[in-house]
């Protein structure tokens, strides 16, 4: 599950595209499948969406929540593919943009009747 925030005139206009840049982000490195999308936008007041000085109002913050198990080095990649995508195909500076990686052990998630340590077909790898 990926969580998204900004302020709204800024992310709403851009959320359809942003979908696409993460999602391909997601397959590139990690082995998503194309039909394993669950991302949620939060578009906000400007007013209760403070950021760090040095930044605009495309200040975005994306919050990936995953299975924990893929290599620090699989998740630095993702960040970069992340920072470099979105600027290239947003024009939206990395200074901009804020990327937190979330884990949570296999069984705190749960899913299609199922925790996450007891699923035996998953179309994807979580240990890459």
């Amino acid at each position: 599950m990926i969580v998204i925030y900004g302020i709204k005139e800024e992310l709403n206009p851009i959320k359809a595209k942003l979908s696409d840049v993460i999602h391909g982000c997601m397959q590139s490195v990690l082995g998503f499948p194309e039909d394993k999308r669950a991302h949620r936008f939060i578009p906000m007041d400007r007013a209760d969406f403070y950021y760090p000085g040095g930044r605009t109002d495309a200040y975005t913050v994306i919050e990936i929540n995953m299975m924990a198990g893929r290599q620090i080095e699989t998740q630095k990649n993702l960040i970069k593919s992340l920072f470099q995508e979105i600027e290239r195909q947003l024009l939206i500076s990395p200074v901009n943009v804020e990327i937190i990686i979330k884990e949570q052990a296999p069984h705190q998630w749960g899913f299609r009747g199922m925790t996450g340590d007891e699923v035996n077909d998953l179309k994807y790898k979580v240990n890459v």
